[in-house]
């Protein structure tokens, strides 16, 4: 065992009406990366807001190198060394790296105005210590995601922090970027900083992290060092019961055509696609950030304009330039950014559930309030929602259930094709096995349903058939037989699949 840099011992916290913590306990090592593990509403979020001095624990103490120290306000984290990226980056686009980094504690000369030289040499020599390809001098709004995330980090060294929380790091990353940071924080451990390592992906857990803490229903369930233990043990102390068969499916004969794309363009985006789509079959498409994935929904959907090409839905030429076009021959989109363009957060569940269906519960100029909360409360219980009323916020809600709310309201308008965009990104493994199970039985039901996936084992396990594109053309489509990790990474980064 390494020496403890953290212990956090007996942590309680309630909000109204609800346990966030129940006696917590953690500890972290000097150079060590542990993951803390959990459903959405699991506590780990909570818990650390307690540790970056946004919230007050009721009960229980903490400690930094051996001495109980009080933790009241962000400022006295960071005065401690603790430091916190969360998911959505808290930088100043408009500004310099170097700005950013020494944000309210820039350099200065002897008349207290910022040596602007000087904090550009001192954050360029922590960017290349780093060995990062950043210059201290560019906008942080021409930088990649990817990039401002090794910006944040270098923010957090900038104060010499001992410890480093990094809230689901790689959620907007493409591969290569998520190799890039996994060797930054092997440089971190390397430094003897400790970092708390936040992510749904249990794979990248096993690449990452040294030891795992799972938390659920605001209870500590166990720390296991990640070499010492399986996915399967993890899912189990995660849900309080084994995940059997998480990609729930039921491969079935599949219906007629329902969907074809025929010579799709957009210049620059999408270079003749051409595939179609039969009722009740999962047709997966895999590719990188960038490969034209969402590009090709959004033009299907009539968000995004096409330079040339035609779709048919059901045999039927359909002429789409928006999406109330594509609604109305059946094609609904569930988007990547639910809730950007999913959900109307501040409204409740009844009116993003009804919102493309509203003229179905008017009387003249009211609203048949009874039919509308029978609609509701049907899609309640078929989805499983987990909403204590009709009426709750959807942004009081969990990640799963606020996805579900999103299909729910476009399952309403009964459609026939149903894009899915990255369906179970940030959304807990127990949450997933829910989202698949409603996906397999539209697909029973008949929809035809396309799968945006970035997550190569929820396409391997799903799909009937999968495109794989690279710079906006399709590269491959495999058979379910011939599904295999390699090789849909081998048509992702630009490999050519030969006819047979």
């Amino acid at each position: 065992m390494g020496q403890i840099v953290l212990t956090m011992q007996n942590i309680h916290k309630k909000f109204p009406g609800v346990y966030a913590l129940q006696g917590v306990n953690f500890e972290l090592e000097y150079g060590e990366v542990h993951a803390l593990l959990g459903e959405n509403g699991a506590g780990k979020s909570t818990l650390i807001k307690i540790l970056a001095g946004i919230y007050s624990a009721d009960e229980g103490k903490i400690f930094l190198m051996g001495q109980p120290v009080k933790i009241q306000n962000v400022l006295q984290a960071q005065a401690q060394g603790i430091s916190v990226i969360h998911q959505e980056l808290c930088l100043a686009p408009n500004m310099t790296v170097a700005d950013n980094i020494f944000l309210g504690k820039e350099k200065t000369d002897k008349t207290g105005f910022v040596h602007f030289s000087k904090q550009n040499r001192a954050a360029q020599d922590l960017l290349d210590s780093f060995d990062l390809a950043i210059k201290a001098s560019a906008i942080v709004s021409k930088l990649s995601v990817a990039q401002q995330q090794m910006v944040e980090i270098a923010k957090a060294l900038s104060i010499e922090s001992k410890i480093i929380v990094m809230d689901e790091p790689t959620a907007s990353l493409t591969l290569k970027e998520v190799e890039k940071l996994f060797q930054m924080i092997e440089g971190l451990k390397k430094k003897n900083i400790a970092v708390i390592y936040i992510s749904h992906r249990m794979e990248e857990l096993f690449q990452v992290a040294d030891r795992v803490t799972v938390l659920r229903d605001g209870k500590c369930i166990s720390t296991k060092e990640t070499s010492k233990t399986t996915r399967e043990e993890l899912i189990a102390m995660m849900v309080g019961r084994e995940l059997q068969d998480l990609y729930k499916r039921t491969f079935h004969p599949l219906g007629d055509t329902v969907l074809e794309v025929h010579h799709f363009k957009r210049c620059h985006v999408l270079h003749d696609i051409n595939f179609s789509l039969k009722k009740g079959e999962i047709l997966g498409v895999a590719g990188l950030v960038g490969s034209g994935r969402t590009e090709l929904a959004r033009a299907i959907f009539g968000i995004d304009p096409i330079d040339d090409g035609e779709l048919l839905v059901a045999g039927e030429k359909a002429a789409i330039s928006s999406p109330t076009d594509a609604m109305g021959f059946g094609i609904v989109l569930v988007p990547e950014d639910r809730k950007g363009q999913g959900l109307v957060l501040v409204q409740s569940v009844t009116y993003n559930i009804t919102l493309t269906i509203l003229k179905q519960f008017m009387k003249g100029i009211s609203i048949d309030h009874q039919l509308e909360k029978e609609l509701v409360n049907s899609y309640i219980d078929k989805l499983s929602i987990k909403t204590p009323t009709h009426e709750q916020l959807a942004c009081n809600l969990s990640g799963g259930n606020q996805q579900k709310i999103v299909i729910a309201k476009w399952l309403a308008t009964i459609p026939k094709v149903l894009i899915l965009d990255e369906p179970t990104r940030g959304v807990d493994v127990g949450a997933k096995a829910e989202l698949y199970s409603i996906i397999n039985m539209l697909a029973e039901q008949g929809v035809g349903i396309l799968m945006i996936s970035s997550e190569l084992p929820e396409i391997i396990g799903m799909s009937d058939r999968v495109l794989v594109m690279h710079n906006g053309r399709i590269t491959g489509t495999l058979t379910r037989e011939e599904l295999d990790q390699e090789v849909i990474m081998h048509y992702a980064t630009g490999g050519i699949q030969h006819a047979s």
